[in-house]
């Protein structure tokens, strides 16, 4: 396999591009594999930076600016009087995810002290990555950045197929301009919504986006202009047809706009304020809606959107959030009735609404993962949960996870659930609070040796994932 032409090798590591142990090794196989790697590890090194690597991932950088270039610089920065070498790799060409919030991070960090000349060392750099041989296709702007972005040399040609922008409403001109000039291919958009001196030029950018099929909106606090809201939210009426992917997060929208999402697919809600209605949720009909990712909203907007579907949803990840049993029953009823061919659910399940669970599993029959949250207050029935589990569960249920704040699962419930799970797939199962549950690794590996168990850990990571 050392023996393999670099072209090969690059589609392999390219597989491997986010296994970072494996492509590290392969460096130091020869100069080959050297060569191969390199260009994974450089295409976005920014994901790769680990805290207190700051320094280093700068010097390979500065190392790129010429000798003239550090010259002027070790005026401001005694560090760059030290000689540099030549790299080995042009490694700043092989970048195609350019982020300059870690560009400006790192400068900070590392030339905290010099803080009146960071702009100078700031601009070198970004000099450095906007260049006539370079093309990117994600790009993030800090913001404070304040450069005429589009009167460097190359900038046309480096975010032309851009695809993915995150930026802050409050851009300057200088900034914004370059974007709505340069930047036409954008399909994937993110834009942090601050509280003051908002842009309402912003809409431009939008409107100007090519085949724009993916839109974040990241508010950083809860009282934003009602008025630029609104046409922020209306601009994007013009790529209604387009958006599958919607990111709302902090606050709700203040206009209708969701529901014009006609081909909306994915939809992830992230509430900071519980006491907010959700309105714009109740508007909404998202007949198309395949993936519902929600926390902190209010379960009575979400049993509404829920039921303005038409039977597409597959996933629905709803996170803790207090609510009546009324309430959850309904949500659960919300379900089960428009969601036949869902497949992972996680969700607050009350004592009272047990029964409720039995008719979604009869009628979500290709559920494969389920993630229950019990109620602080409820005295939870886990033994009636573990009953209907083994009487209703579909045979592509197996995956479950069960989250408790209260009183652990009796270890006498748990057996009777894993005794009336056999001839069944085994199970992939993950328990919260497992240290007080006694005696529970004697019981795990009993079953495990019967089959039962495949595997059974701590609740970890995300939430449709068993490890």
């Amino acid at each position: 396999m050392s023996n393999l032409n670099n072209d090969i090798l690059y589609l392999i590591f390219e597989e491997l591009q986010d296994d970072d142990n494996t492509l590290y090794s392969c460096l130091l196989v020869n100069k080959t594999w050297c060569e191969s790697t390199v260009p994974i590890l450089w295409k976005d090194p920014w994901k790769r930076l680990k805290n207190g690597k700051e320094r280093s991932l700068l010097n390979v950088i500065i190392s790129h600016l010429s000798k003239e270039s550090r010259n002027n610089l070790g005026q401001h920065f005694d560090f760059l009087i030290e000689s540099y070498q030549n790299s080995l790799f042009n490694y700043i060409s092989f970048c195609r995810h350019l982020n300059l919030n870690e560009i400006q991070r790192i400068i900070d960090v590392e030339l905290v002290q010099e803080k009146s000349s960071i702009s100078i060392i700031t601009s070198e750099i970004i000099n450095l990555f906007i260049n006539g041989n370079a093309n990117y296709k994600t790009l993030y702007i800090p913001q404070q950045l304040d450069c005429q972005i589009r009167l460097i040399p190359g900038t046309e040609s480096c975010f032309s197929e851009i695809e993915f922008l995150s930026c802050h409403t409050n851009i300057n001109n200088n900034i914004l301009f370059g974007l709505i000039e340069t930047c036409k291919s954008i399909k994937q958009l993110e834009l942090i919504i601050e509280g003051n001196d908002n842009n309402y030029e912003i809409v431009k950018l939008i409107e100007s986006a090519g085949n724009l099929f993916k839109i974040s909106f990241i508010n950083k606090c809860l009282y934003v202009n009602e008025s630029f809201c609104k046409i922020l939210e209306n601009s994007l009426i013009r790529h209604a047809n387009t958006i599958e992917n919607f990111k709302i997060s902090t606050k709700p929208l203040v206009t209708k706009v969701l529901s014009s999402f006609a081909n909306l697919k994915r939809l992830e809600l992230d509430n900071s304020y519980e006491n907010l209605p959700w309105n714009c949720l109740n508007y909404s009909s998202l007949p198309c809606l395949q993936f519902l990712y929600a926390k902190g909203v209010p379960i009575c907007a979400l049993t509404s959107l829920i039921a303005s579907t038409s039977g597409q949803l597959i996933e629905i990840k709803i996170d803790h959030i207090p609510h009546e049993e009324i309430d959850n029953k309904r949500i659960i009823q919300a379900i089960y009735q428009k969601c036949p061919n869902l497949r992972y659910l996680k969700l607050m399940l009350r004592n009272r609404n047990i029964l409720e669970l039995k008719n979604l599993l009869v009628n979500c029959r290709n559920l494969s993962g389920l993630f229950i949250i019990s109620n602080m207050v409820d005295t939870f029935g886990w033994d009636n949960l573990f009953e209907i589990l083994t009487e209703t569960s579909p045979t592509s249920l197996f995956r479950f996870k069960f989250s408790f704040c209260y009183k652990p699962i009796k270890l006498e419930f748990l057996k009777f659930f894993f005794d009336n799970w056999k001839d069944r797939h085994s199970l992939v199962l993950q328990l919260s609070r497992l240290d007080n549950i006694g005696n529970i690794g004697d019981l795990i590996e009993k079953y495990k040796a019967d089959g039962i168990i495949k595997k059974c850990n701590e609740v970890c990571g995300g939430d449709f994932e068993w490890i």
